[in-house]
């Protein structure tokens, strides 16, 4: 990929922050992100590449959300692009921390096409990296991370999402004497505080979206963590009823058709397979990885994290943005 494609891509989540952010607070998730997908389109049909959405936030049949398989671009660099134009959409709707707009991309077969389901997933920094195994018991896991960084079990920090499905891993955890932070939502942001050197989060585990898993794997990749995933289906992790066996059932169909298996291990070079990978996110409400956006009539400021995987360069960059001198089709949605 070209160099200055990185800031292209910086753009895109920009804009789709400021989509998201016209709907803080408002109760309606569907619409920030309907709104976050819209700019976020239209900002990469916009940009000198050749791309394919790998993961998006649904099928074909889902359109408009950005859909596994859509074109994009004007053409130039055959690009991959997993994206999650609102990680957190309940957190943006409510008001709440920790909301981004994210975005990875890697040349043409960097990452792993997995339908939109459930991912198991474990995440550590630099420290531990080679040291995890999600076939192994959390506890087994839990020691050696604790092992690897030279840290009294009772000193770790893992960070997890403050869901039903989590508890009794949660409360395993704490019986070890490891301290649990339990967020609402977010992994991608929870998976990265793992790697950043001013954090104190040691381990992320959680079941969550693979989407998120494969952004947060190309983003791991390039600071030097690892990760292990593991694609669960709907009836596994919600409960097996009916419906849930359903969708299930459906999703291990698309498993089949797209070359990837439900229930096994994958490593973090099976998810990006390159570490000649961009990302980017940024903030819409305040957090522990980025400033949210912040606007004063007309004028906004962002604040994008922007990594370059094969350099491992780290850029914070903050940007002040006159909203009404956006291009129409962006001003309309984030005025």
């Amino acid at each position: 990929m070209k160099r200055d494609l990185a800031m292209a891509f910086s753009r895109v989540t920009e804009g789709a922050a400021l989509a998201g952010y016209k709907w803080l607070g408002r109760g309606d998730k569907n619409a920030a992100d309907g709104a976050a997908v819209e700019v976020m389109r239209t900002l990469l049909n916009k940009t000198d590449i050749s791309g394919e959405i790998v993961i998006g936030e649904g099928e074909i049949d889902d359109a408009p959300m950005l859909y596994i398989g859509e074109q994009v671009g004007i053409g130039g660099d055959e690009v991959d692009i997993a994206v999650d134009p609102i990680e957190g959409t309940r957190m943006t709707a409510m008001g709440q921390s920790n909301a981004l707009a994210v975005l990875a991309a890697g040349e043409k077969g960097s990452f792993l096409k997995a339908p939109d389901m459930y991912m198991e997933k474990l995440v550590v920094g630099p420290g531990a990296k080679g040291v995890i195994d999600l076939d192994k018991p959390l506890k087994e896991n839990l020691e050696n991370v604790a092992k690897a960084l030279n840290k009294p079990l009772d000193t770790l920090v893992v960070i997890t999402l403050a869901k039903p499905r989590h508890d009794n891993v949660i409360a395993e955890m704490q019986a070890m004497g490891v301290r649990v932070f339990a967020v609402p939502d977010g992994d991608v942001a929870a998976s990265i505080l793992t790697c950043m050197p001013d954090s104190e989060v040691d381990m992320m585990y959680c079941i969550g979206g693979a989407p998120e898993g494969v952004v947060s794997a190309a983003v791991i990749r390039a600071l030097d963590g690892d990760m292990h995933g593991r694609l669960l289906p709907r009836h596994e992790v919600k409960g097996d009823t009916e419906e849930n066996r359903i969708y299930g059932a459906d999703e291990l169909k698309r498993c089949d058709e797209m070359g990837v298996k439900a229930n096994v291990v994958l490593k973090m070079e099976d998810m990006a397979r390159s570490d000649n990978v961009v990302f980017s996110a940024t903030g819409i409400t305040k957090g522990d990885l980025l400033e949210g956006i912040s606007r004063q009539g007309n004028i906004a400021t962002t604040e994008t994290l922007l990594v370059r995987g094969r350099c491992r360069t780290i850029r914070r960059i903050k940007s002040t943005h006159y909203l009404d001198r956006k291009d129409p089709e962006v001003r309309d949605i984030i005025l």
